[in-house]
């Protein structure tokens, strides 16, 4: 199996270092850059399986960066951004970001990030995925949720929305993302619709919104569905 190779684009010194002593530590191959534009160029000619990405960069804004990236890749990118950023994570998310990550951040939770977007890129994208922990099962293929054995009887969006988060399992979906494909483009204001629809998909699961088992909040962001 070939190692993983991650870039790492960020202006601060001692995260770089802390980055790749970390990421290394884990067996992966690391390549820094400390610009978007180095990044950029380290990407287009020596590729990468996972880029993390600082939004605030010094010589371009890191949203400039991922919609530049975008226009030819489609690697995973992590985010790091401030802890209170919410507008900045919700609109790197839609530009195309798959996760972020606050600052500051503990390289475990990182870590976790890493390998759950890697363990997503990899899986055939013909495959539909069943989501099976052991009490939870949901079958996209046949369109089946059961909870300890047990069929769970969904109206029709709350199969969707668990759907999309089972499909996005371990990432952020935002909050206008999950508007848009629920109710359509002229909803992505209607934050009380989710609120609503959220909190009967929880108690049909048995999950409490103060300490998730599968369902996470992400306060002003989005949703993200714990695959565990």
């Amino acid at each position: 199996m070939t190692t993983a190779r991650l870039l790492v684009i960020d202006d601060e010194p001692q995260i770089r270092k802390f980055l790749d002593i970390g990421l290394r530590a884990q067996g992966y191959q690391v390549l820094l850059a400390e610009t978007g534009q180095g990044g950029l160029d380290l990407l287009a000619t020596q590729g990468a399986d996972l880029v993390i990405l600082d939004l605030g960069l010094p010589d371009r804004d890191g949203h400039e960066v991922l919609r530049a990236l975008r226009e030819w890749s489609n690697v995973p990118v992590i985010v790091l951004t401030v802890r209170s950023d919410e507008t900045g994570k919700v609109a790197a998310l839609d530009a195309g970001a798959n996760d972020y990550v606050t600052k500051p951040f503990g390289v475990q939770e990182l870590m976790a990030r890493v390998r759950a977007l890697l363990r997503a890129h990899a899986a055939p994208a013909d495959t539909p995925p069943v989501h099976d922990d052991g009490r939870l099962r949901v079958d996209l293929a046949r369109r089946e949720v059961t909870l300890d054995g047990n069929p769970i009887v969904l109206a029709r969006k709350e199969y969707a929305l668990l759907a999309l988060l089972v499909q996005n399992a371990g990432r952020v979906v935002t909050q206008p993302q999950l508007l848009r494909e629920l109710w359509g483009p002229t909803h992505d204001q209607d934050t009380h619709y989710l609120r609503i629809l959220v909190a009967k998909l929880r108690q049909k699961l048995g999950d409490d919104a103060a300490a998730p088992k599968w369902i996470a909040t992400e306060p002003g962001v989005g949703l993200r569905f714990l695959s565990q």
